[in-house]
């Protein structure tokens, strides 16, 4: 499934908007940006290494990626959920990027665990009825497993900065 948000919110828990999983692969709210974590800077097209803590803001709504200690609705366990106001928000919204290798590579899967509470960004087969009907609840979960890998579909890639390209470094498993 794709990492979707909308302006949608729980119900129960937080309230706060709610980010699903969908299978259409034409779903303009399944798009998000890779930025730099919580008031750090970081310059467009710089490589993002493995272990690096970053945030994920939604395009359309302009929120982060945010976990916290509140129950997910449906599994019970850890709600993952979009918060903040144009992009800004708190520690809360940074995960640190999991993967092999030094950098993340966009043809690789990754995991994505949250810097404070250590849970894995996770989609299980839990469904939403009304009015999200069909869309499956992303949570977070204590243990890594095949539910927890993600793989970048489509997107923009900006070009690697000059300092990434005069560093030895190989692409390849």
């Amino acid at each position: 499934v794709r990492l979707h948000s909308h302006d949608v919110r729980y119900g129960s828990g937080s309230g706060q908007q709610s980010v699903t999983g969908v299978a259409a692969a034409d779903d303009g709210n399944s798009y998000w940006r890779v930025r730099g974590r919580t008031a750090a800077v970081c310059e467009r097209g710089t490589p993002v290494r493995c272990g690096q803590a970053i945030r994920l803001t939604h395009l359309g709504t302009g929120r982060n990626l945010h976990s916290h200690h509140f129950a997910s609705p449906l599994s019970g366990n850890q709600e993952v959920s979009a918060f903040g106001e144009a992009g800004e928000g708190d520690y809360l919204d940074d995960w640190t990027v999991v993967c092999s290798g030094t950098y993340w590579s966009r043809d690789s899967e990754v995991r994505f665990q949250h810097t404070s509470t250590d849970v894995f960004l996770s989609v299980t087969g839990e469904q939403y009825g009304r009015p999200i009907h069909g869309q499956k609840e992303v949570h977070g979960m204590a243990t890594s497993s095949q539910n927890n890998y993600w793989k970048v579909m489509e997107g923009i890639f900006m070009q690697p900065s000059e300092v990434f390209k005069s560093e030895q470094y190989h692409a390849e498993l």
